[in-house]
């Protein structure tokens, strides 16, 4: 486990002892908040083919359709890598900062701390694993899947945004993380198997939305990634394409394949086509997503 660094401490590397996590002072401190992990979440779980693919635009698009539906909705991002200390316009204090966060805490419908979107917030830019290795902790799985279930009460839908791919680890077992950084006592806790975030989204046990960025290699990682959530139990409720490269030869090609393919093996619908857009906003993103598509695949039909 990790040590908080609070929002009114200015950036450092810290040794942890509660969570990897940037937290502001009116968070409620995660021990503190009884969560009610029997009852099922209710929402979906968005992942991606790989980084930067755009997962976060389709994210803010969905929990902005849905609010327009009359939904209360929360953007949940539970592990988030690459934050910088922003100091208050006047006076003392300030809060860290990731764009990612920002853009699900403005995009939720209810009102939320920072620290509620995203409990563990990390430092530095890299692999969620690494850096919290780097900052001489570890990231603790009860703390992300409780924060989810302390949002449920509150919402009418959770949309989960993983980090990286399917597949991006988030506590290596222990004969793989020796670093002088990591303090003793955290060293000296058992943890001899690998997490990641495939194991987090079967933890939470929602539907998953997959996001393609279309560029060159996106089919063979559309169908890898529902083949990776198909093995875990989980449930393909369908996907979205996004266009990450305005320029993309035979993109309408790639999206019919896609389409075929996806619907063939998994039952996974198209859900939505985002053109490439820039600025992008969560209202242009929610215009060109199937609503009623939506609502079916993740049973959110009243």
């Amino acid at each position: 486990m990790t040590q908080m660094l609070g929002a009114g401490v200015p950036p450092t590397v810290l040794p942890v002892a509660e969570s990897a996590v940037a937290c502001e002072p009116e968070a409620q401190p995660q021990a503190a908040v009884e969560s009610d992990g029997s009852r099922p979440l209710r929402g979906c779980f968005v992942t991606g083919t790989d980084t930067e693919v755009g997962k976060t635009t389709i994210t803010t698009g969905l929990l902005h359709a849905l609010a327009q539906h009359g939904l209360r909705v929360a953007g949940y991002k539970p592990v988030a890598a690459g934050a910088v200390w922003q100091a208050a316009a006047s006076g003392t204090g300030g809060h860290w900062y990731n764009e990612d966060v920002e853009a699900l805490h403005a995009a939720s419908s209810i009102e939320l701390t920072r620290s509620e979107v995203c409990p563990c917030l990390l430092e530095e830019a890299c692999a969620p694993h690494l850096a919290a290795r780097l900052e001489g902790g570890r990231i603790e799985p009860a703390v992300l899947i409780a924060g989810a279930h302390q949002l449920m009460p509150r919402c009418d839908v959770l949309v989960v945004e993983g980090a990286g791919g399917f597949c991006v680890p988030l506590v290596e077992s222990e004969q793989f993380s020796e670093a002088p950084a990591m303090s003793e006592a955290i060293a000296a806790t058992p943890n001899d198997t690998d997490w990641g975030t495939d194991d987090l989204a079967v933890a939470l046990g929602l539907p998953v939305i997959l996001v393609v960025g279309l560029r060159l290699g996106c089919i063979n990682h559309a169908l890898l990634t529902a083949e990776a959530v198909a093995a875990r139990g989980l449930r393909l409720a369908g996907w979205i394409a996004n266009r990450i490269e305005p320029t993309m030869p035979h993109a309408q090609l790639n999206i019919d394949t896609l389409t075929r393919a996806l619907q063939q093996r998994h039952d996974a619908p198209l859900l939505g086509v985002v053109s490439y857009r820039a600025p992008v906003t969560a209202a242009r993103v929610a215009e060109e997503l199937d609503i009623d598509a939506v609502l079916e695949a993740l049973n959110l039909r009243a």
